[in-house]
Protein backbone atom coordinates (compact mmCIF):
# COMPACT_ATOMS: atom_id res chain seq x y z
CA UNK A 1 0.00 0.00 0.00
CA UNK A 2 1.24 3.51 -0.79
CA UNK A 3 1.10 6.61 1.37
CA UNK A 4 0.53 8.85 -1.67
CA UNK A 5 -2.80 10.68 -1.80
CA UNK A 6 -4.83 8.95 -4.56
CA UNK A 7 -6.25 12.27 -5.80
CA UNK A 8 -2.77 13.77 -6.14
CA UNK A 9 -1.58 10.62 -7.92
CA UNK A 10 -4.48 10.78 -10.41
CA UNK A 11 -3.91 14.50 -10.98
CA UNK A 12 -0.21 13.93 -11.65
CA UNK A 13 -0.97 11.05 -13.99
CA UNK A 14 -3.42 13.24 -15.94
CA UNK A 15 -0.94 16.13 -16.12
CA UNK A 16 1.84 13.80 -17.29
CA UNK A 17 -0.45 12.38 -19.96
CA UNK A 18 -1.47 15.87 -21.15
CA UNK A 19 2.18 16.97 -21.33
CA UNK A 20 3.08 13.84 -23.32
CA UNK A 21 0.27 14.63 -25.78
CA UNK A 22 1.19 18.30 -26.10
CA UNK A 23 4.42 19.63 -24.54
CA UNK A 24 3.04 23.18 -24.70
CA UNK A 25 0.66 22.21 -21.90
CA UNK A 26 3.63 22.38 -19.53
CA UNK A 27 3.05 26.12 -19.28
CA UNK A 28 -0.71 26.05 -19.90
CA UNK A 29 -2.92 28.24 -17.77
CA UNK A 30 -6.73 28.25 -17.91
CA UNK A 31 -6.68 32.07 -17.84
CA UNK A 32 -7.48 33.14 -21.37
CA UNK A 33 -8.45 29.61 -22.45
CA UNK A 34 -11.62 30.97 -23.99
CA UNK A 35 -9.49 32.97 -26.43
CA UNK A 36 -8.78 29.69 -28.21
CA UNK A 37 -12.44 29.56 -29.25
CA UNK A 38 -13.68 32.23 -31.62
CA UNK A 39 -17.09 33.80 -31.14
CA UNK A 40 -19.48 32.07 -33.48
CA UNK A 41 -21.63 34.19 -35.78
CA UNK A 42 -25.25 34.50 -34.65
CA UNK A 43 -26.48 32.44 -37.60
CA UNK A 44 -24.11 29.57 -36.76
CA UNK A 45 -25.21 29.54 -33.12
CA UNK A 46 -28.83 29.50 -34.20
CA UNK A 47 -28.19 26.60 -36.56
CA UNK A 48 -26.36 24.46 -33.98
CA UNK A 49 -27.90 25.56 -30.67
CA UNK A 50 -31.19 27.15 -31.55
CA UNK A 51 -34.05 26.55 -33.95
CA UNK A 52 -31.84 24.35 -36.14
CA UNK A 53 -32.14 21.61 -33.53
CA UNK A 54 -35.87 22.02 -32.98
CA UNK A 55 -37.80 24.57 -35.04
CA UNK A 56 -40.43 24.81 -32.29
CA UNK A 57 -37.88 24.97 -29.46
CA UNK A 58 -35.72 27.57 -27.79
CA UNK A 59 -33.64 30.00 -29.81
CA UNK A 60 -29.86 30.20 -29.37
CA UNK A 61 -30.03 33.36 -27.24
CA UNK A 62 -32.39 31.71 -24.75
CA UNK A 63 -30.27 28.56 -24.62
CA UNK A 64 -27.17 30.66 -23.98
CA UNK A 65 -28.95 32.56 -21.19
CA UNK A 66 -29.81 29.22 -19.58
CA UNK A 67 -26.17 28.18 -19.99
CA UNK A 68 -25.03 31.40 -18.30
CA UNK A 69 -27.44 30.73 -15.43
CA UNK A 70 -26.00 27.26 -14.90
CA UNK A 71 -22.42 28.48 -15.14
CA UNK A 72 -23.15 31.22 -12.61
CA UNK A 73 -24.30 28.58 -10.15
CA UNK A 74 -20.92 26.87 -10.60
CA UNK A 75 -19.23 30.07 -9.47
CA UNK A 76 -15.52 30.64 -9.90
CA UNK A 77 -15.04 27.13 -11.27
CA UNK A 78 -16.32 28.28 -14.65
CA UNK A 79 -14.51 31.55 -15.36
CA UNK A 80 -13.48 30.78 -18.93
CA UNK A 81 -16.88 29.33 -19.76
CA UNK A 82 -18.71 32.36 -18.35
CA UNK A 83 -16.57 34.77 -20.39
CA UNK A 84 -17.09 32.70 -23.54
CA UNK A 85 -20.86 32.44 -22.99
CA UNK A 86 -21.19 36.19 -22.40
CA UNK A 87 -19.28 36.81 -25.64
CA UNK A 88 -21.64 34.48 -27.49
CA UNK A 89 -24.69 36.05 -25.86
CA UNK A 90 -23.68 39.48 -27.14
CA UNK A 91 -23.29 38.02 -30.63
CA UNK A 92 -26.69 36.32 -30.29
CA UNK A 93 -28.29 39.69 -29.56
CA UNK A 94 -28.54 39.75 -25.76
CA UNK A 95 -28.39 43.15 -24.10
CA UNK A 96 -26.23 44.03 -21.11
CA UNK A 97 -29.44 44.30 -19.08
CA UNK A 98 -30.53 40.76 -20.03
CA UNK A 99 -27.11 39.33 -19.18
CA UNK A 100 -27.08 41.14 -15.83
CA UNK A 101 -30.60 39.93 -15.01
CA UNK A 102 -29.73 36.28 -15.72
CA UNK A 103 -26.72 36.49 -13.41
CA UNK A 104 -28.63 38.40 -10.71
CA UNK A 105 -31.42 35.82 -10.75
CA UNK A 106 -28.89 33.08 -10.03
CA UNK A 107 -27.81 34.92 -6.89
CA UNK A 108 -30.97 33.46 -5.34
CA UNK A 109 -29.71 29.92 -5.99
CA UNK A 110 -25.93 30.21 -6.07
CA UNK A 111 -25.40 32.89 -3.46
CA UNK A 112 -24.01 36.38 -3.61
CA UNK A 113 -20.31 35.38 -4.02
CA UNK A 114 -21.04 33.31 -7.14
CA UNK A 115 -23.28 36.04 -8.53
CA UNK A 116 -20.65 38.70 -7.83
CA UNK A 117 -17.92 36.68 -9.54
CA UNK A 118 -20.10 36.11 -12.62
CA UNK A 119 -20.98 39.83 -12.74
CA UNK A 120 -17.27 40.72 -12.60
CA UNK A 121 -16.47 38.30 -15.42
CA UNK A 122 -19.36 39.53 -17.57
CA UNK A 123 -18.36 43.15 -16.97
CA UNK A 124 -14.79 42.31 -18.00
CA UNK A 125 -16.02 40.85 -21.31
CA UNK A 126 -18.49 43.65 -22.00
CA UNK A 127 -15.91 46.38 -21.29
CA UNK A 128 -13.38 44.62 -23.50
CA UNK A 129 -15.97 44.49 -26.32
CA UNK A 130 -16.69 48.21 -25.94
CA UNK A 131 -13.02 49.14 -26.18
CA UNK A 132 -12.40 46.95 -29.24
Amino acid sequence: MTDQNPFEAMMKMGQDWAKAMNPALESFTPKGFENLWPTMPKETMEMFFGKGINPDGLDAKTRLMLTLAGLTVLGAQAEAQIRLTVRHLVEAGATKQEIAEVIAQMGMFAGVPAMTKAMELATEVLEKDESA
